[in-house]
C-alpha cells in the first residue's frame, strides 16, 4: 500500500509539473510567435504605404524598430496583372531569391486566396495601390523564425532535463514524504494484529465458560446469545488479522493448481445454501485452467464472492459464477441480481467495513470486510478486481489474474 502511495504521489507531482510546463512553454511560444507576426506585418505595412520602400525615418514611431531596419530587412515585390498573373518582379532588396523563385512564391499566394500569411520563411501581404494595381510584398523572417524555433527547442530541452531532475528528487524524497503515513499505517496494522491475538484468549475463555454453564444450567436463550455473539466476534477478529496479514503481502507458498476445479467446487458448495434461501445459482467454468498461486486464499476468495452474492441477492434472484480464459488471462466473474445497487457505491465496495446495507442489518451476518479481504487476496496475486452494475439492479464482480 505504501509503495503504491509513493508511486501515485510521484505520478501526480510529475503530471502536474508537465501540465504547468506545457502551459508556460505554450503560452510563451504563442506570444513570441505573435510578436514575430506583428512586427512583420508592421514592416509590410510601412512598405505598402511607401510603394515597396522604407522611408528614411522608418525607425521612429514603431515599437522595437530602429534606424537600421531598412538595411537589415530583406524583402521582394511581385506586381500582378488584372488576371492575377505575375507581371514584374523586384528582387533588388534580397539576394537569396531570384525572379523565378519570386514568381513561384507569388503563385502559391495566389492559389491560397489569402491576403496575408506565411509562405516558407516569408511573411507576405497582398494589397492594391491607389492606381488599382495589385502587388504582393514578401518579407524574409528567417532570423526571427530561427530564433523562435531555437527558443522553443531550448525551452523543451531545459524542461525535459528539469523534469528528470524533479523526478529523481521525488523518488528520493517520496519515502520521507510518506513516512508519517507509513508509520501510522504500520502502527494500525500492528495494533489490529496484536489486538486480534489478545482478543483470542478471552474469547476462547468466554466460549469455554459458556459450555460449562450450559452443562450446569442447561440450554437457555441467554447462553445461546453469548455463544452466538462470541462466534461473531471471533470471526470478526480472525478476519481483521487475516486482512492485516494479506495487506503485508507475505511470501505465501504458491503452487500450480487447478483454478477450474476450485471454481467448480466453490459453486457446488454453495448450491444447497442458495437453494434453501430461494435463489438460483448457476456456473460456467472453462475446464483445465490452472494458475500459480496460493490455492487456499483463492478458494477463500471464491467463497467470499459467493457468500456475498447469496446474502444480498433478492428473493428468487440469480447468481452466476463464470471462469474463462480472456485475452491470455484468467477471468473470474460473479454476477448476482439485487434490489438496489447504486453506481456511486461501487467505488467504496472494497473499503473496510463498507456495506451497501447502511442499516447494518445483523441478519446478513456481514461486517463489511469480505470484499476488502477479497481485494487484498487479488492484489497479492498481482490481479485486478472491479465491480460494475449495468442497471443498478445487479452486481458484477470481475477478477483478472495474469495468465
Amino acid at each position: 500500500m505504501i509503495r503504491k502511495l509513493r508511486i501515485k504521489l510521484v505520478i501526480a507531482a510529475m503530471l502536474s509539473l508537465i501540465v504547468v510546463l506545457t502551459i508556460i512553454i505554450g503560452a510563451v511560444g504563442i506570444l513570441n510567435y505573435q510578436n514575430i507576426v506583428t512586427d512583420a506585418d508592421q514592416k509590410l505595412q510601412i512598405l505598402e504605404e511607401n510603394d515597396g520602400r522604407f522611408p528614411e525615418n522608418t525607425g521612429k514611431g514603431f515599437r522595437g524598430f530602429s534606424q537600421e531596419m531598412p538595411f537589415e530587412s530583406r524583402y521582394f515585390l511581385v506586381n500582378l496583372n488584372e488576371d492575377n498573373t505575375v507581371q514584374t518582379v523586384n528582387t533588388g532588396r534580397i539576394a537569396s531569391v531570384d525572379e523565378t523563385q519570386a514568381a513561384e512564391y507569388a503563385q502559391k499566394v495566389i492559389d491560397s486566396g489569402k491576403d496575408s500569411g506565411f509562405v516558407d520563411i516569408y511573411r507576405y501581404l497582398v494589397y492594391t495601390d491607389t492606381a488599382g494595381e495589385k502587388h504582393i510584398l514578401f518579407l524574409n523572417c528567417y532570423r526571427e523564425l530561427e530564433a523562435f524555433h531555437d527558443f522553443l527547442l531550448n525551452s523543451i530541452l531545459v524542461s525535459v532535463v528539469g523534469s528528470v531532475a524533479v523526478l529523481l528528487l521525488l523518488v528520493m524524497l517520496s519515502q520521507r514524504i510518506v513516512k508519517p503515513v507509513s508509520e501510522s499505517y504500520e502502527k494500525q496494522k500492528r495494533f489490529i494484529t496484536d489486538a486480534g491475538h489478545e482478543l483470542k484468549t478471552p474469547l476462547t475463555i468466554i466460549s469455554a465458560d459458556t459450555e460449562v454453564l450450559e452443562m450446569d444450567y442447561g440450554e437457555n436463550e441467554w447462553l445461546d446469545d453469548i455463544r452466538s455473539q462470541t462466534a461473531r466476534l471471533t470471526e470478526l477478529t480472525n478476519n481483521l488479522v487475516f486482512l492485516a496479514r494479506m495487506e503485508e503481502q507475505p511470501r505465501a507458498e504458491k503452487i500450480e493448481f487447478s483454478l477450474s476445479d476450485a471454481a467448480q467446487e466453490a459453486a457446488d458448495d454453495f448450491q444447497a445454501v442458495a437453494k434453501t434461501k430461494g435463489k438460483i445459482l448457476t456456473s460456467s467454468v472453462e475446464p483445465d485452467l490452472t494458475m500459480h498461486g496460493d490455492e487456499k486464499t483463492i478458494r477463500r476468495l471464491m467463497a467470499i464472492f459467493l457468500d456475498n452474492a447469496v446474502k444480498y441477492t433478492n428473493e428468487n434472484g440469480t447468481i452466476r459464477l463464470t471462469l474463462d480464459k480472456w485475452r491470455g488471462q484468467m477471468r473470474l466473474q460473479v454476477y448476482n441480481t439485487t434490489d438496489h445497487m447504486k453506481k456511486e457505491t461501487l467505488t467504496h465496495l472494497f473499503d473496510r467495513f463498507y456495506r451497501t446495507d447502511q442499516s447494518r442489518n445483523s441478519q446478513t451476518g456481514g461486517y463489511g470486510l469480505g470484499l476488502s479481504i477479497a481485494s487484498a487476496i487479488v492484489s497479492s496475486h498481482n490481479g485486478k478486481i472491479t465491480a460494475t452494475t449495468a442497471d443498478e439492479k445487479s452486481l458484477l464482480i470481475t477478477v483478472i489474474f495474469p495468465g
